[in-house]
């Protein structure tokens, strides 16, 4: 119906959708979509005469007035004009309103008039009008072809349905084998159920395998088992007696206790667990140590936002300390062990008994020793100085703790603490400073207009000429008029070809302006008060010492307002006295908080530091004399680089959670806050650093000289990487000396991920050299970022980091969008996060597994500096594990009675070719993962032990001994060989295995028939180069080789004639190669096997048999299929026939369109190459048909199907001449081509 009525308004179709659209797009005109469109558009459009012919009036109303009609016409076209002009919604929804008054007046006067609302469903009701049908396309086609119209029916066979007897009877046959053979399954399935498992105790495996990998069932039940027989720890004792090279010790990058681990993390563990199973299978006196890390920042903000989600709604501030701290360490009690938790599923051998964290009494005792003695070394130190401040935090935070932002210019963000209102970034704004006493002006340009409310200086070049008058000269503030801002000359600050050459100098507030303001001895003004707004009052001061500084009182029109708010006032009011000079895009870097969102603020505040400078130059002699060996090596540079240009770390935060800084200021008796200035350079030595309040109390009375005296501790806490840099050795009882201490420090490695190296890595090394005199560690691997698979940053705000819990046991769709509205996420966040999870895991996340998780995220690590992490390739690693599960449980079929004697190490001795090939291959596969474990090469070790497992073992040594282990007439000695070498083979593969896969390895190894018992995989040898010294054997790898080759050759001959697996005669034929034909007929019986083939015939410069199908395997061999009674010639030809049949009409076809002179003319350059592209493939196409037809002929004929002269290629070549071998060589590639 709406086809046939769109015939009428055409004309206009494009007006008439602006017009639905804009109506549909309006909310609360419910009535309109109610509406016939054809009659609502049409009407309004078109001429009610030319239309219609004039319908009877209705009874109610009589005939329409003209003037009606012609105003509804009109606000028709208003409602169209409107909506294509991009009109506002109310604009638009006014002229809509206008024109359904109009239309109701009209339905009221005349229901079937053209203009008239007509009711979509009492219309529906009507009867269809009938059209009279024309000729399909089908039988449209079949008239061109000149075919009858109508397709003639078929005669059917009246006795199509009746059955065959013959056919039934197997059809049952089969039915009843099916049902057997599912019966027969579901028995196995009962015997493959395990019984429960008490925890703790070894798992309890069931009857038999099941025939499907389930992670969940082969993981269940190991860990505990592991844990509980204490093979994960280390007695410190023994550990004393051995020497360096014979340990292996090794401690965790403790994560965050705010929160679970997530992929990157889930990395660390695969990477750190997997040198660890290695070194203590190796024999090693080997402990990992677990721990987590207090995170002061993150874990006191989780917190704080629990608290608020209270109703009512408690600050920690309403608490006070010490009841907050309580709500802290509740929290951590409760929510603290989720990352264990996740530790053990992950399977991470660590020794749970030495479990650490920074906050406990141990570490505890550890802080304050360090803080004690970096004082008592002079390093130590209270100062103002400029840090990264949070205005939302109220708080210094580290550099590690500040995301910074690429902006490209003129983006609008909001603010913390500053309301719903966005505010314009990266904005490069020019001002001018009148020079006092002159008609000059100083232009100066910057993206953060607000702090020239605390500039005191603008910088020049010294050899600036454009300035040089200018040098010490006094510019006016605007709006500090008693202020003076001096022109000073700054060869390090300014760049005279950028710019005006002029930099403004707001020394308190800008890193670079700091140590400007430092060089030239600048008043510092600190303009912002620690939540952000500008002060009332400021008073200047000076970072060297100096003159004292007048107060400066700010105008009332910017005094208290929002830092931001204070950037558009300072921007009206410079515009208002005609200084603003102009204002542009310009990229740049903002540096906001990771933890609140905040734009950081550089800030002059009282804080503790801690002089780098002699530690970090024993951290950098340590990697040059190789003490300290960081890998990759490259990131050497990098360490030099910061260290070399390290800045006084400040260590102290203004927050409640973590440890206390153990300084005290002493009061005399009548002093306080009010009337002694704390943080004063002058009474610097009034703050007293004790290892308890009682030694800091006497220390105070004998600095001020009297009894009476009173002490107040530092509110502040410590960085939390000043616990974590003394992790090492504060988990081993340092400062104490314990036999833990004395037996497992310096550890041998830590392996961590490379954006930490400055922050976590190098201070480690400083505070271990400082305060053990010792390096902590000897070597260092820095493994690549995690990130997500487009290059992203894994980040809550963009919805892409992953549990691993969730990759493991899989997880709904529903459950990880719940998850992410569970959390502290703003309602923007939540949003974002969820459409990427819709994205990535539209039917939510499958389960793989931990051993699939691990492997998965070792191999990745074979690419560079960063992991571009498709979680779905990671998932893909599943089916590795469920491989290797249905290979081992095939090959355990294989050994009947068969069970392994203890010394069947020693006294293994291949027989076959086959034997020694796969025990060579082992050796190889021995040496290649022991190189790359030494060498953190742990992409290169999954893919040594894939290719053994998959490539060596199961698709060629299982397919080689298949007719060994199951032909009755050849049992003996070959067999029981074969069964020796695969036993060896899974034994040692699984326990090579093992440290990438703990979990399925050691299901598997557990099953493995023998004579003797066992214990744990996890404690047994790894296989060492000396294991497997005696199989090397490259004659039997060679000999291998070539029948694989030869066995490609002949696949690709039945793959050619379609032989599927038809028993086929082969022939091997080697020209002037008599000792690789030596090679294969001895190798005859495994050529045969992998080949399917009834026989196989290997020849030396003999003559092919005729009627055979060819393939080059090299220049010097081919390999020959007999096709008599294989194939039928003349079916192949009728096929070729047929496709060529197809084929040559196409390059006809676009041969002619290729030559004709108006599609030369105009059809575009990439169009002409697709059409050559085309015609090209379709004639090699018809090219190859013809060849084949041509081979298929002669086949028919009593020819060789080859397609070769027989008697120049397998002919005697040694009395050719160089012209003759040349043209042969020529023919050989040709052949080879074809």
């Amino acid at each position: 119906r709406r086809r046939a009525q769109a015939r009428h308004v055409a004309p206009s179709s494009a007006l008439r959708t602006d017009l639905l659209e804009g109506c549909g797009a309006m909310a609360g005109f419910a009535t309109i979509a109610a509406l016939d469109e054809h009659s609502f558009v049409y009407g309004c459009l078109h001429d009610v005469a030319a239309a219609a012919p004039a319908a009877p009036a209705a009874a109610s109303g009589g005939a329409v007035p003209a003037k009606l009609v012609e105003e509804c016409k009109k606000a028709g076209e208003a409602v169209a004009a409107a909506k294509k002009s991009g009109a506002s919604k109310e604009d638009v929804a006014a002229k809509v309103e206008k024109l359904l008054a109009l239309k109701k007046q009209i339905t009221a006067l005349d229901p079937d008039h053209a203009l008239a609302i007509v009711d979509k469903k009492k219309k529906a009701k009507a009867a269809p009008v009938e059209e009279k049908k024309g000729l399909s396309k089908r039988e449209q086609k079949r008239l061109a072809r000149g075919e009858d119209v109508k397709k003639k029916k078929k005669d059917k066979d009246p006795n199509r349905w009746a059955v065959d007897p013959a056919k039934a009877a197997a059809k049952a046959e089969k039915a009843r084998l099916k049902a057997l053979a599912k019966a027969e399954a579901e028995k196995a399935d009962v015997k493959a159920i395990a019984p429960p498992t008490p925890p703790g105790e070894k798992k309890i495996l069931a009857e038999q395998m099941s025939r499907t990998y389930n992670p969940g069932d082969v993981e269940a039940a190991w860990q505990d088992w592991w844990e509980k027989s204490g093979w994960y720890g280390c007695d410190e004792k023994q550990a004393l007696k051995r020497p360096a090279d014979e340990k292996f010790v090794m401690v965790i990058p403790p994560p965050n206790v705010t929160g679970s681990l997530h992929l990157g993390h889930a990395l660390t563990a695969a990477i750190e667990d997997c040198l660890t199973r290695w070194h203590r299978m190796r024999g090693d006196a080997t402990l990992y140590v677990p721990g987590t890390d207090h995170a002061g920042i993150a874990t006191q903000s989780v917190v704080e936002k629990m608290l608020a989600k209270q109703s009512p709604p408690v600050s920690r501030h309403d608490l006070g300390r010490e009841k907050f701290l309580e709500h802290v360490w509740a929290w951590k009690g409760q929510y603290g062990s989720r990352i264990c938790t996740q530790l053990r599923r992950l399977g991470s051998s660590v020794d749970w008994s030495r479990e650490r964290f920074t906050m406990d009494d141990r570490c505890a005792k550890a802080v304050t020793e360090a803080f004690v003695r970096f004082h008592e070394a002079g390093i130590m130190y209270r100062a103002s100085r400029l840090v990264n401040w949070s205005c939302a935090l109220k708080s210094a935070i580290s550099d590690l703790e500040v995301d910074h932002l690429e902006l490209n210019g003129g983006e609008l963000r909001t603010v913390p603490g500053h309301g719903s209102t966005k505010y314009q970034f990266a904005m490069f704004t020019e001002f001018a400073y009148k020079v006092i006493g002159s008609d000059e002006e100083v232009v100066v340009a910057t993206t953060r207009l607000e702090t020239m409310l605390g500039d005191v200086a603008v910088a020049v070049h010294p050899k600036d000429p454009r300035y040089k008058h200018l040098h010490g000269k006094k510019l006016k503030h605007p709006f500090f008029p008693q202020r003076d801002v001096t022109v000073v000359t700054d060869d390090i600050l300014v760049d005279m070809d950028k710019g005006t050459g002029c930099v403004k100098v707001t020394p308190a507030h800008d890193p670079h302006d700091y140590d400007c303001g430092k060089r030239h001895s600048l008043p510092f003004m600190t303009i912002f008060s620690l939540d952000g707004r500008v002060v009332n009052q400021c008073t200047p001061f000076s970072v060297t010492g100096g003159s004292d500084y007048p107060v400066e009182t700010f105008p009332d029109w910017v005094a208290g307002s929002m830092r931001y708010d204070a950037r558009v006032l300072v921007e009206k009011k410079l515009d208002e006295l005609g200084l603003l000079r102009g204002k542009s895009e310009r990229p740049m870097t903002l540096a906001v908080c990771s933890r609140s969102g905040d734009i950081i603020e550089p800030l002059v505040q009282p804080q503790w530091f801690v002089d780098c400078t002699g530690p970090a130059k024993r951290a950098c002699d340590a990697v040059r004399d190789g003490s300290l060996r960081i890998r990759p090596k490259m990131h050497e540079r990098t360490w030099f680089k910061w260290l070399e240009d390290i800045r006084p770390w400040c260590i102290s935060r203004q927050l409640w959670w973590g440890h206390r800084i153990p300084a005290w200021f002493a009061f005399r008796k009548g002093e306080s806050r009010d009337n002694v200035d704390v943080d004063a350079e002058r009474n610097k030595e009034r703050w007293i650093v004790a290892r308890s309040e009682e030694a800091a109390l006497a220390k105070a009375q004998k600095l001020l000289g009297t009894k009476e005296v009173t002490l107040e501790r530092d509110e502040d806490v410590l960085d939390t990487w000043f616990s974590s840099g003394l992790f090492p050795f504060s988990v081993f009882g340092w400062p104490d000396d314990t036999d833990e201490f004395k037996a497992f420090y310096p550890t041998q490695l830590l392996e961590t991920g490379l954006d930490i190296l400055f922050f976590w890595v190098a201070r480690m090394v400083m505070m271990g050299l400082q305060l053990t005199d010792k390096l902590p560690f000897t070597d260092v691997y820095l493994h690549a970022m995690v990130r997500d698979k487009d290059g992203r940053k894994m980040s809550k705000s963009l919805g892409n980091v992953i549990d691993p819990l969730e990759v493991i046991d899989g997880c709904p769709l529903a459950q990880l969008v719940d998850k992410l509205k569970a959390g502290n996420l703003r309602a923007s966040e939540v949003k974002r996060a969820e459409e990427a999870f819709k994205s990535d895991f539209p039917d939510g996340m499958p389960r793989c597994g931990t051993d699939a998780l691990r492997v998965g995220l070792l191999a990745y690590t074979v690419q560079g500096r960063d992991i571009n992490l498709d979680i779905k390739r990671v998932v893909g690693y599943r089916s590795f594990c469920n491989k290797l599960w249905n290979a081992v449980r095939f090959m355990l079929g294989t050994f009947d009675d068969y069970k392994a004697s203890q010394d069947l190490w020693k006294t293994l001795k291949p027989l076959a070719g086959r034997d020694k090939f796969i025990l060579s291959r082992l050796r190889r596969c021995v040496l290649d993962i022991n190189t790359c474990l030494t060498e953190y090469k742990f992409g290169e070790a999954v893919q040594a032990i894939y290719h053994f497992f998959l490539d060596d073992l199961c698709d060629v040594y299982v397919e080689l001994v298949k007719p060994v282990m199951y032909d009755a007439d050849k049992a003996g000695a070959g067999r029981d060989s074969a069964k020796q070498c695969l036993w060896a083979c899974l034994d040692a593969g699984l326990r090579l295995l093992h440290p990438l896969c703990p979990f399925v390895t050691e299901e598997l190894w557990q099953r493995l028939p023998r004579t003797f018992s066992v214990s744990s995989i996890m404690v047994a040898p790894y296989p060492s180069e000396k294991d497997v010294a005696s199989f090397d054997d490259q004659e039997a790898e060679q000999g291998t080789s070539l029948v694989l080759e030869t066995v490609t050759g002949a696949r690709s001959l039945r793959a050619q004639y379609a032989l599927a697996n038809k028993p086929a005669h082969f022939h091997c034929v080697f020209s002037n190669d008599a000792e690789r034909a030596s090679i294969l007929e001895g190798r005859k019986d495994d050529c045969s096997t992998l080949m399917r083939a009834a026989s196989v015939s290997i020849g030396n410069n003999v003559s092919p048999p005729k009627g055979c199908g060819q393939k080059l395997v090299d220049d010097k061999l081919s390999v020959l299929v007999d096709l008599k009674g294989l194939v039928d010639a003349d079916a192949e030809i009728k096929k070729l026939q047929k496709e060529l049949k197809t084929v040559e009409p196409l390059v006809a076809k676009l041969e002619a369109k290729i030559k004709d002179e108006r599609y030369l003319a105009k059809a575009p350059e990439k169009q002409r190459l697709q059409d050559q592209e085309k015609l090209k493939s379709y004639g090699d196409k018809a090219n190859a048909a013809r060849a084949a037809i041509k081979q298929w002929e002669e086949f028919k004929s009593g020819g060789d199907g080859g397609g070769d002269d027989e008697d120049d290629f397998w002919g005697d070549d040694e009395d050719q001449t160089p012209e003759e071998a040349a043209a042969a060589a020529k023919e050989l590639e040709e052949a080879k081509a074809k």
